[in-house]
């Protein structure tokens, strides 16, 4: 069985890269103006390909501005793109977007290259936020942890979000996301069949919130991850 989810694992990396590499890149460049739909559509084929369902716990909230998510791998975003049919904007770390080939999914996609190396990346970052609102109209997603977690605690949450939702006057929806990692493993380079669930938390209007917003808002996606691990067997 062991053998069976590290071929699964490569399978579900050679249909990422075939599919994001091959299909995804090129449609996006040529026809940019439907990227939206392209990726949406092209993710559920990866979905698929790679043996996982999708579930949906509440509701997203479309006026919201900005989606904070847990995060544990590359079918966060695929699952998330897969879910919905919003056009969202990906913050990411600027190596990404210098990636050979696949940096030019988040070039042409308009994501938002985060320079975490350099203080004026998050001047950078209030702007590129206050445009996707105000200008695309495009909400923007943030992994708040900063990096991919191992466990199913979430590490503490780097101030940068809060301060640029605070100044901007945001709506905030928090997301958790459970089932992802079972799917593709890159820890353990395994794959399984899995249902990737997305619990939509309560949109926080962080104009009218108290200041601790930002700790009440990791407090409860953490009683979520505890309780989807407790009574569902799910891990995040």
């Amino acid at each position: 069985m062991k053998i069976f989810a590290k071929i699964r694992f490569f399978w579900g990396a050679l249909v990422i890269a075939f599919v994001v590499g091959v299909l995804m890149i090129p449609s996006i460049v040529f026809f940019n103006k439907h990227k939206g739909i392209i990726m949406h559509k092209l993710n559920r084929v990866i979905l698929f390909l790679l043996g996982g369902k999708l579930k949906q716990e509440g509701e997203m909230d479309t006026a919201a501005d900005m989606y904070i998510m847990n995060h544990q791998g590359i079918i966060d975003i695929i699952a998330m793109e897969a879910l919905q049919t919003n056009h969202l904007r990906w913050v990411a770390k600027k190596e990404l977007f210098e990636m050979p080939w696949f940096g030019n999914l988040l070039k042409f996609g308009d994501m938002i290259s985060l320079d975490r190396e350099n203080k004026a990346g998050l001047v950078k970052l209030l702007k590129d936020v206050k445009e996707s609102r105000d200008t695309k109209e495009r909400a923007v997603v943030i992994f708040p942890e900063g990096t991919r977690a191992k466990g199913q605690v979430l590490l503490p949450f780097k101030q940068g979000t809060n301060m640029v939702a605070k100044k901007l006057g945001l709506k905030v929806q928090p997301v958790v996301i459970t089932g992802s990692k079972h799917l593709i493993d890159e820890h353990s380079k395994t794959g399984h069949n899995s249902t990737i669930t997305f619990h939509f938390l309560s949109v926080i209007d962080v104009k009218e919130a108290k200041d601790e917003w930002f700790i009440t808002a990791q407090e409860e996606m953490q009683k979520v991850i505890d309780h989807e691990y407790a009574h569902n067997y799910r891990s995040r």
